[in-house]
């Protein structure tokens, strides 16, 4: 049984003609028209919602795709700025950067050797290492670290520095020493340490 479609409108029509060469705005939704006409009556409605579903959320996907690729590229170029900004910044502040390094590292060391935490066997065998020669070496040390290496030297009679001099010379600061020997002078100071260390990362900068 054919069904009947009405159309209210709200004011009288004054002209009506047949369109033979119309052409659809949309395309999908000419073919969705055409697939509309080939099914039952029943069903053309449901189909057809669908249809246009489907379009908009194409349009939407696009619309997201487009946002996400403006998005991205926005912190892309932030993240390229920022990398700029802090490379130029630790070039303009990398000799401050040394300096402060420096600092804190002085104020570690000098906290350790006022606690004590340190050996001074050990940094007296470093200096015996750049000494031009074993023979004859006389070891000028604080008067706190002469006594603890006195000690050491009880404990160890035949140990490495059984054949070296010790002198209590108060000149010297703890933790340091100077090494003399018929070749020269080798010292051992804490602030020419800093400096060597100092040197080199400027170099490596």
């Amino acid at each position: 049984m054919t069904k009947t479609l009405t159309i209210q409108l709200e004011a009288p029509i004054s002209s009506a003609s047949f369109l033979s060469d119309f052409t659809p705005v949309n395309p999908t939704l000419e073919s969705s028209t055409s697939a509309v006409s080939s099914i039952p009556p029943e069903r053309a409605e449901v189909v057809l919602e669908d249809k246009l579903q489907n379009v908009t959320d194409q349009e939407v996907s696009d619309t997201q795709k487009s946002e996400f690729s403006q998005a991205y590229q926005a912190i892309s170029d932030a993240a390229t700025k920022l990398n700029h900004f802090y490379e130029t910044v630790f070039a303009e502040q990398k000799e401050e950067i040394a300096k402060l390094s420096m600092e804190i590292a002085r104020k570690v060391l000098m906290q350790k050797v006022e606690d004590g935490d340190y050996k001074i066997e050990s940094i007296v065998k470093e200096a015996l290492n750049n000494a031009p020669t074993r023979q004859d070496i006389v070891v000028h040390l604080n008067p706190e670290d002469h006594a603890e290496c006195q000690k050491a030297l009880g404990d160890k009679p035949d140990g490495d520095l059984a054949d070296v001099k010790f002198i209590s010379d108060s000149k010297i600061g703890r933790a340091e020493c100077l090494l003399e020997s018929p070749k020269g002078i080798v010292e051992s100071l804490i602030n020419e340490h800093l400096d060597r260390i100092s040197k080199a990362l400027k170099k490596a900068e």
